[in-house]
């Protein structure tokens, strides 16, 4: 009977242990996405300061 129990315990941490890791890798992989649309959304932002700067000199 405890052999059983060790083996249910032993088998509901490795599952645990699995999900932690991919749920790490899918936050590593959010967290660059985020920063690459953020990276993005500064590059726009400065396109869009320069083309209203022209314009403002027109």
């Amino acid at each position: 009977m405890n052999q059983e129990l060790f083996e249910i315990l032993d088998s509901k941490v490795n599952e645990l242990v699995e999900k932690y890791t991919a749920l790490r890798e899918e936050n590593s992989r959010i967290t660059q996405e985020n920063q690459q649309l953020l990276d993005e959304r500064e590059g726009l932002k400065a396109r869009v300061d320069a083309i209203l700067g022209k314009l403002e000199g027109i």
